[in-house]
């Protein structure tokens, strides 16, 4: 009788089922029944929905080398997801690895390591406030196809205290006047987190894909840890530009329209700035009264996502109303994934996303802005700035970032505008994004 190979080794086809999403509720009876199933169990089974769309994917990491059937089912890349423990006992990072299938058998060879390989320094794509690294679903293909081409590695973590990463509770105990030790504070809990999972994993250098926040983090990660750091690739960063009047997170509900025929990733010249700029002026206009009260909310350390959960049985329905409508451009199936996703990593207990309030001032920009800050970035460091040309975040910031990187003698900065996109700019246009970023990925001659 023919064995039956353990199913973490099986093909993404013969991998057990799993059950469809439902449908995205717009009753009371359908959002209490999803209230109800949420849990880690449910929050595992809505990411893996995401990442099976990778036909190399797996549950588990293998715990041995392929065998030569497993390598021809898998191909020249696999993936799989893991928990990465770091120092503090119970801190882990949920993680998910696209290693080409040579590099991850020489892992279990004593004559060769992975970071003793010539191949291009792996990439790591960080999410943004809140979010997962199942929002990536759409660019995480090309990315391993790229790590296979050219032996080497990619992947997507989730934040301590976000996404499926543990939920340690999350203090600061700088006094609330005292603002810049609140932002180092804020910043260490994740970058630290960063750097200790890149020593867990054995990685001399990393490529930094970030967005909106996670870009933030980013570059406070490479400023203290410059020798770490290949370059930086920052979709739509958050915490860029100083002042009240860079960003009006309202708008961020409503999808990107198509608005120029050119669909493709443009360098941003001033008159695309100013355009983007002028957008963001009339919607800032149309904000509501309410403001006051979420400034002050803000200011108090409350978290958006403690709307859904003190909403009990109602959250699935709140959640329901923001997933179909931004993330209408998504296919239906795809749609309904999000929503199971972003519901079950919503519902989690509290913990990095109070980072928020200690990070950035209400209106979202940042307590101390990465533009008096970038030109102290390490001049080997290049350093790409992506903005969707319906963001919400100013393209002012990243504009201004890459002239005083020149000032200081850092010549490469870039920035670029990708057409037909907003705030989640890698989920809103992924065609153009992935050839941008596997553009800026390929070994410079």
């Amino acid at each position: 009788m023919a064995r039956t190979a353990p199913a973490d080794t099986l093909p993404v086809e013969l991998l057990p089922p799993l059950p469809p999403a439902a449908e995205i509720p717009s009753k009371f009876l359908e959002s209490a029944k999803q209230w109800w199933a949420a849990g880690d169990k449910q929050s595992a089974i809505s990411e893996e929905r995401l990442l099976r769309r990778l036909p190399f994917f797996r549950s588990q990491k293998p715990t041995s080398p392929l065998s030569e059937s497993e390598l021809s089912d898998v191909g020249p890349v696999i993936a799989y997801s893991s928990r990465i423990e770091l120092s503090k006992p119970k801190h882990y990072i949920n993680t998910l690895s696209m290693i080409s299938t040579s590099l991850f058998q020489s892992q279990f060879s004593s004559s060769e390591s992975p970071s003793a390989s010539s191949s291009p320094t792996p990439a790591v794509m960080l999410h943004g406030y809140g979010a997962g690294l199942g929002f990536y679903f759409r660019n995480l293909l090309p990315m391993a196809q790229w790590a296979s081409r050219h032996n080497t590695a990619v992947y997507a973590l989730d934040w301590l205290g976000m996404g499926r990463s543990s939920r340690p509770p999350f203090h600061v105990k700088a006094h609330k006047k005292d603002v810049d030790a609140r932002v180092t504070e804020a910043e260490s809990f994740f970058i630290d987190s960063l750097e200790d999972w890149r020593q867990k994993m054995h990685l001399e250098k990393m490529t930094l894909i970030g967005h909106s926040l996670g870009a933030y983090f980013s570059v406070v990660y490479a400023l203290k840890f410059p020798q770490r750091v290949e370059r930086l690739i920052l979709l739509s960063p958050a915490g860029v530009p100083r002042g009240p009047d860079n960003t009006v997170p309202a708008s961020e509900m409503d999808p990107p329209s198509t608005t120029s025929s050119e669909d493709r990733a443009e360098p941003a010249s001033n008159a695309k700035v100013e355009q983007l700029e002028a957008k963001q002026r009339v919607a800032k206009a149309r904000e509501s009264r309410s403001r006051k009260i979420l400034t002050y909310l803000w200011e108090e350390g409350f978290s958006p996502f403690q709307v859904v959960r003190t909403m009990g049985v109602w959250g699935p329905w709140l959640v329901g109303k923001y997933s179909s409508r931004r993330f209408s451009g998504l296919t239906s199936e795809e749609t309904r994934d999000m929503h199971d996703y972003i519901l079950n990593i919503t519902m989690a207990k509290g913990s990095g996303e109070y980072c928020i309030s200690h990070i950035l001032a209400p209106g979202a920009h940042a307590r101390k802005p990465l533009v008096d800050r970038i030109s102290a970035l390490h001049k080997d460091i290049p350093v790409t700035f992506v903005y969707g040309d319906q963001d919400w975040m100013d393209p002012e910031g990243g504009a201004e970032s890459v002239e005083r990187l020149r000032q200081a003698g850092h010549g490469k900065g870039k920035m670029y505008i990708v057409n037909n996109a907003g705030h989640h700019v890698y989920l809103d246009n992924p065609r153009v994004v992935n050839n941008l970023l596997v553009k800026e990925l390929e070994p410079k001659i």
